[in-house]
């Protein structure tokens, strides 16, 4: 079973080259994205699909959380048969759909799953099927008309968990030159953060850094990903596996906040027993936002298997001022 959804690093790998398929299955990443569309030739689509169904029906690898399969644009006129036969796969936990303009082409994907996997819709379980955690659909954003399209994009599936922004082809569509200060993708980049907030989608993966060889471009990626995380990012694409642990811990909450957070839950626990509505910490007052945004690091950490229960160990004697 697919573990909580959480997109820290999402890796892709070429679905027509058996080579990486096989040495993918040794990664330890949140997401890897098998890839049906950019990086395999029209040749080789037909290839690439019984690999991935074949690797789909293998034992799950341990250290993949999500298994996921980009498929070809509904335009292109492939995705219905990229659909039927990855479908087959057993561990198959996500689709991920490329050149999403508007709720068309997710309503195209949606009615796709209700047919073939009507057990794995997210709002009906069926009796025997618990063990079965729902599809998810995860829209790469990629153009001017995407972006104008975010609101209805958004609330087109019951299926959608997570939007991606696709930088290069948004590029290509706008005629933008990326420049490393990134400030050509403020407004896309801001608009899909909001939107996919606004519509409480678990996930905003932030655009491709392509940069990721030597002392530099490992700075340059994380520079990024925190840029991103500062954006409202919870998630960036990778192309290399050196790229994954630096986005992995980047968007996982740092020591000294999951500190303050764990020390601001233990003293509201206690405040709250003692009938306490206002209380400090650290000279500052805590209020009820403050205390949901430290629960919600927290249950984070969790989810990035960090030792939560050390830390409220540690500081199991804090007390409200």
């Amino acid at each position: 079973m697919a573990a909580p959804i959480i997109r820290r690093a999402l890796m892709y790998v070429p679905g027509s080259s058996k080579r990486m398929l096989e040495k993918s299955a040794s990664v330890t990443v949140d997401t890897i994205a098998y890839d049906l569309e950019d990086s395999v030739t029209p040749g080789k689509k037909a290839e690439a699909r019984q690999n991935l169904v074949t690797l789909l029906r293998q034992p799950r690898p341990q250290s993949i959380r999500e298994m996921c399969v980009r498929i070809n644009s509904v335009d292109s006129g492939l995705a219905l048969d990229d659909l039927t036969e990855v479908l087959k796969g057993e561990h198959l936990d996500a689709i991920m759909l490329p050149k999403c303009q508007s709720a068309a082409d997710l309503h195209f994907v949606t009615d796709v799953l209700r047919h073939v996997l009507p057990e794995r819709h997210p709002s009906t379980p069926r009796p025997g099927q618990e063990g079965k955690p729902p599809i998810s659909i995860i829209a790469l954003i990629e153009s001017a008309k995407a972006i104008q399209n975010l609101s209805e994009i958004c609330s087109a599936s019951p299926y959608l968990s997570g939007l991606v922004f696709a930088a290069e082809d948004f590029a290509l569509d706008m005629s933008l030159t990326r420049t490393p200060s990134l400030t050509e993708f403020l407004y896309a980049r801001g608009a899909i953060a909001t939107a996919a907030r606004a519509a409480e989608l678990p996930s905003t993966i932030d655009l491709v850094c392509t940069a990721y060889k030597g002392e530099q471009g490992q700075k340059t990626l994380k520079e990024e990903c925190l840029n991103g995380k500062r954006m409202g990012f919870n998630g960036k694409q990778c192309i290399h596996p050196s790229q994954i642990e630096i986005c992995q811990r980047s968007f996982s909450p740092e020591e000294k906040e999951l500190e303050w957070a764990v020390r601001i839950v233990i003293a509201d626990e206690k405040a709250d027993r003692a009938g306490r509505g206002a209380w400090t910490l650290d000279g500052k007052m805590i209020d009820v936002p403050v205390v949901g945004k430290a629960r919600s690091v927290i249950a984070k950490a969790e989810l990035c298997d960090m030792d939560v229960d050390a830390v409220r160990e540690k500081w199991e004697d804090q007390e409200p001022e």
